[in-house]
């Protein structure tokens, strides 16, 4: 980016030496489509640069003079100084411009966690040979490029808000603002750059940057860092409940070992032969020490690591904010969390409103304290109890063990239909008959069935593959059309016409509905996450909401819920890629192998039926998105090893890795209970997004990349070579 000479020799007749900073000898790379690779470009001009008097300035002597302006400029003023009439400096980014004449020009300069700045420039020289200073700051104000980051000082013509002067002064911080202010208007006197925006990045409403640009995202991303602004907050009211409640924070180690607790790690080799670490899928058996330990409440705002798949709400390293309580039951830790949920809820109604900016939904800093927050809350919560579900109860209603009760439609399980019907959606010999009725909003349109067809057969078109071909039967549909024989309901024949509609759920049958029914086998317990029906329900109500064929939820709606009594084991599945705990059952636990047995019925049901057995393990689940999990814990060392050799038929090499947490509750270690919320979901439900990336700086992808930095990285033989690690041969192909 290079200055013309005449441009060169007006900016050197200014008397501001910063003002150089505009001759930029950086060179910056280019902002590409997203999927184009960047090409790295020289940043130094290897000839210098040409001066306004023909002269050549070395790139150390340009480097001297440039790194000076930059890093010599006036302290920020703090919150006491902004009075009007006052002269007072503040640091932000030039983020707008308006030049309404060539004597007055309005500016806008962004600042971090502050109110919004405009700059006012009017400027009248009477001596051409001898410009005043704020002819000058007018000229730097008009040529500086916008996005550069400035130091700016002038009067305080005005402010806005409500100020709160009860506010403590007594620390005088620089670069802070008076409370309640949300507008202040400064009369400049002199602004200097402190770096510049180079032109080559193209900055405009809604501009989507390429992940490896993430930090210009998150610059210009109103709502991406409203997000990022509000987590510290959340966590910081969470610290602040969980201190009054008596629980101490530990901190415990990154640096862990490897134990099949149920997901894949990430080892971390040393330089000492055969010997790794393992990264912590979660502190569990750290915190089931201090248990034993005398640690009455612990918390931790911990950083968890699993080498899983990854979907918009995991991530293969997250935050999780984890607690564990002694001498306590399940039952103490969900009160217990729902009263930190509760008090959470309320402070961001205190200090945070909703806003909806195009299709963006996002928390901003209330701009008066003088709002009632119990009036029209964003944030609603009842003083009443989370309604509970147990999990069989949450399969058989919605089809999932996370269920969203803001989808006005619920299942009808085990419909007794007759079997001429049955074989035509399934090739089950008995399969168990599943429904659910959709009832669209758009009945008083003369043309409604077509619209509903119409969206249905598309609806239908799109699933995906584990649906529209699953081996039990694909999803039928069937609309309600009452000028049709049997109502369109001819495929279930007069008896199952009969029997669908004496049951309770289908007696009021209007024209326009759509039955939806689905086969599954027929077993006494529902195992896994989801049915197909459960899936198809939750794929179906987003995209009834985009036809506006349903009224989108409100998005002042939290729907909190606990999810109890889950299966203690789950059968091995051979196409997942998690390794379980490794034991030889065919099984593994469903939530972790420390979880306790529900009831004695329970304990007495790990001698004859494990996989009947029930867990005290409770989820916390917030509109269809599971925050959390936790359980009561197995605290006596006897019925651990029990559950590690006999149940789960863990070798002694897998036992042996657990020795540690043995020890601990060989040692006296008291009943416990204990809960993980996985702050980055809750976060981002609570910030009005379904991405845990919009809540997390740097993210990394869908294949565990950080574009960004461009990690995990290529690793050389010589580094291998440090920790006893070699490349393994590629296998040569066997010949056919």
């Amino acid at each position: 980016m290079a200055l013309s000479r005449a441009s060169m020799r007006r900016l050197s007749s200014l008397r501001s030496s910063n003002l150089r900073a505009c001759t930029s000898y950086l060179q910056p790379r280019l902002i590409r489509p997203q999927g184009v690779s960047w090409v790295p470009q020289r940043l130094i001009h290897k000839d210098g640069l040409d001066t306004a008097d023909g002269k050549k300035l070395d790139v150390t002597q340009q480097l001297r003079e440039e790194w000076s302006s930059y890093n010599h400029f006036p302290e920020a003023s703090s919150a006491s100084q902004f009075v009007d009439g006052q002269t007072v400096t503040v640091h932000g980014f030039l983020s707008q411009r308006r030049i309404s004449s060539k004597k007055l020009i309005f500016a806008n300069v962004q600042v971090d966690n502050g109110p919004s700045i405009q700059i006012v420039s009017h400027s009248e020289p009477s001596d051409e040979s001898s410009p005043p200073p704020e002819h000058e700051a007018h000229l730097a104000l008009k040529a500086l490029p916008l996005h550069s980051p400035v130091a700016v000082t002038g009067i305080v013509a005005s402010q806005k808000g409500n100020q709160d002067l009860s506010a403590p002064t007594d620390k005088e911080v620089p670069g802070t603002f008076p409370k309640g202010v949300t507008h202040l208007e400064i009369s400049l006197q002199k602004i200097q750059p402190l770096n510049t925006f180079p032109k080559d990045i193209i900055v405009s409403k809604g501009v989507q940057f390429p992940p490896s640009a993430r930090h210009l995202q998150i610059r210009f991303d109103d709502a991406l860092q409203a997000r990022l602004r509000v987590r510290p907050k959340i966590g910081h009211e969470l610290r602040k409940s969980l201190t009054e409640l008596n629980f101490t924070e530990v901190e415990t180690p990154i640096l862990f070992k490897s134990t099949p607790e149920g997901a894949r790690e990430f080892l971390v080799p040393t330089r000492r032969a055969g010997l790794a670490y393992a990264l912590p899928q979660s502190p569990q058996q750290y915190k089931q020490i201090l248990m034993s330990s005398g640690i009455r409440g612990y918390y931790q705002f911990a950083r968890c690591f699993r080498d899983e798949d990854l979907r918009a709400d995991r991530q293969p390293e997250f935050t999780q904010l984890d607690l564990e309580m002694s001498f306590a039951t399940g039952q103490d830790v969900m009160r217990t969390v729902e009263s930190i949920m509760k008090d959470l809820m309320k402070s961001l109604n205190n200090q945070f409103d909703l806003v909806q900016s195009g299709e963006e939904r996002y928390p901003v800093p209330k701009k008066t304290s003088s709002s009632d927050p119990t009036e029209n809350p964003c944030w609603p919560v009842s003083d009443q109890p989370f309604p509970r579900l147990t999990y069989e109860e949450a399969m058989s209603r919605f089809g999932v063990d996370k269920p969203d009760t803001r989808i006005p439609f619920e299942i009808t399980t085990n419909l007794p239909l007759p079997p001429s019907f049955t074989s035509m959606i399934s090739p089950l010999p008995n399969p168990t008959i599943d429904a659910f009725l959709f009832s669209p909003t758009n009945k008083d349109s003369p043309d409604h069935i077509q619209q509903t067809t119409t969206f249905i057969h598309t609806f239908l078109s799109t699933l995906p593959p584990s649906l529209s071909h699953n081996p039990h039967g694909a999803p039928t549909a069937l609309i309600i059309d009452t000028s049709k024989p049997l109502m369109g309901l001819s495929p279930l024949g007069f008896p199952g016409f009969d029997t669908l509609t004496s049951h309770p759920s289908f007696t009021s049958l209007t024209s326009g509905d759509v039955l939806f029914l689905q086969a599954r086998p027929s077993t006494p317990t529902f195992t896994g996450g989801s049915t197909a029906l459960g899936t198809l329900r939750s794929l179906l109500h987003p995209a009834a909401i985009s036809s506006n064929l349903l009224p989108p939820p409100s998005p002042h709606s939290f729907h909190f819920l606990w999810v109890t009594n889950f299966p203690l084991f789950t059968p091995s599945n051979p196409d997942t890629t998690d390794p379980g705990q490794g034991g030889t059952s065919g099984f593994s636990s469903t939530h972790h192998p420390f979880t306790a047995p529900l009831t004695t019925h329970d304990v007495d049901l790990l001698l004859t039926n494990p996989l009947a057995a029930k867990a005290d393990h409770y989820d916390l689940v917030l509109n269809g998105v599971e925050l959390g999990g936790g359980s009561r814990r197995i605290h006596t060392a006897k019925m651990q090893e029990y559950v590690f050799r006999e149940i789960l038929q863990m070798t002694d090499k897998g036992v042996a890795q657990f020795s540690h947490l043995l020890e601990a509750l060989r040692a006296g270690c008291p009943p416990h209970a204990g809960f993980a919320l996985g702050f980055d979901r809750l976060c981002a439900v609570l910030t009005g997004t379904d991405s845990v990336r919009d809540v997390i700086a740097f993210p990394k992808s869908m294949k565990g990349e950080d574009l960004t930095v461009k990690s995990p990285g290529k690793i050389t033989s010589e580094e291998l070579a440090t920790y006893h690690l070699a490349f393994r041969p590629k296998e040569k192909k066997k010949e056919e």
